[in-house]
């Protein structure tokens, strides 16, 4: 097993940014040979690597900074009042916490999600395999949460345990059921979670200002961004200058 030490860093090639029109990106990522096990993961994790599958990787754009790793301290958090009305629409919403194995049912709910949220016609598909290749991992502890509203699976939220807290690495929903916010009530409920075992952070991923779609993490509060190799605050008024 690899410990920190020994880990080698590749970068890959430049590439259009998948946030941020007219910029190149490029990441730096844990050579795909290492055998990981939860303990380094954990640390990279900290350090603010995220995986995709069992690739561990960070941002390393050669001009930009604008991806910055979060966390939310869960001890410290108070839901806001948007946050709050999410919790009383789904007061009667259900979970039920799953292995990292396939499901039909999850797939059918992923299939229906990208379809709405992320069409791109020229784009086969994806398959089992590319969906299991994207969310699953050989190393680590992971959970796909159910959240079932009258019965329906409304949401999945794939969640990885790691020893100094919950890594929240992609919730997929039913838009037919939008009007719950299942992707709000998911981080929600993974703060929550996260305190029931006693963990101290829920990791949300990278916060871009300029990019909308990423821009919601700053809305969990207090929230640390990891800058400069320091976690330190991320306040909503550096956002919403606008």
């Amino acid at each position: 097993m690899a410990n920190l030490k020994s880990i080698s860093l590749w970068l890959s090639g430049e590439q259009d940014c998948a946030y941020l029109d007219d910029r190149r990106a490029r990441s730096a990522f844990v050579h795909p040979d290492t055998e990981l096990d939860p303990a380094v993961y954990s640390r990279l994790i900290e350090l603010g690597f995220r995986r995709s599958g069992d690739h561990v990787y960070r941002p390393h754009c050669d001009y930009c900074q604008a991806c910055i790793p979060t966390r939310v301290p869960v001890q410290e958090f108070q839901p806001n009042r948007k946050q709050r009305r999410c919790l009383t629409r789904n007061a009667s919403t259900r979970t039920v916490i799953r292995g990292a194995e396939f499901d039909p049912r999850h797939f059918r709910l992923y299939q229906t999600y990208l379809r709405a949220r992320h069409d791109k016609p020229d784009e086969a598909p994806p398959s089992e395999e590319d969906y299991l290749r994207f969310l699953g991992s050989r190393w680590c502890d992971t959970h796909f949460v159910e959240f079932l509203i009258e019965g329906r699976l409304a949401a999945v939220a794939v969640v990885d345990v790691v020893d100094h807290g919950l890594s929240a690495v992609y919730t997929f929903f039913d838009p037919a059921m939008a009007a719950y916010s299942p992707g709000v009530y998911a981080v929600l409920w993974q703060i929550e979670y996260a305190r029931q075992l006693e963990l101290p952070y829920v990791y949300l991923g990278f916060w871009i200002a300029e990019c909308r779609k990423m821009r919601y993490k700053i809305d969990y509060q207090p929230l640390s961004g990891l800058i400069a190799g320091q976690w330190q605050s991320l306040l909503p008024p550096s956002i919403h200058e606008e």
